[in-house]
């Protein structure tokens, strides 16, 4: 496991001095368990995978109705980013979907769960400035 990446960064002429942390997470996709035949750990893997993506897409969601509980601790994952989820931080999220014919069920599942992410405003990054 690694941390979080601390970037600092400084414009001279300005006096300006910012700063910001970057994660980095890659969640191997969320596949369905009849489809990939996992069993033992592989199986333990796919299942936390899914229940991360599901727990994130409630978290977003909760952020953006303006839910007085946001449900963090629902995973590891969301409790890590928690603070990367709304409030002055700014999330990208990049969905990576298969072209092959096989795939098409996997892909549509991806592309709804990445336009129902769109379609959230989490808040707006500010700028910290010292």
């Amino acid at each position: 496991d690694r941390g979080p990446l601390n970037i600092d960064g400084a414009n001279q002429s300005l006096g300006q001095n910012v700063n910001g942390v970057l994660n980095l997470v890659d969640l191997a996709g969320s596949e369905r368990l009849s489809k990939s035949q996992a069993t033992g750990d592989r199986l333990k893997e796919t299942q936390s995978i899914n229940k991360s993506l599901s727990a994130l897409g409630d978290v977003i969601m909760a952020i953006n109705n303006g839910d007085s509980h946001v449900p963090y601790r629902n995973s590891k994952l969301t409790w890590l980013l928690q603070p990367c989820l709304g409030n002055q931080s700014k999330a990208l999220m990049f969905v990576n979907v298969a072209p092959s014919q096989e795939s098409a069920q996997e892909t549509l599942c991806s592309l709804r769960f990445a336009s129902k992410v769109n379609a959230c405003e989490i808040g707006t990054a500010k700028r910290f400035v010292s």
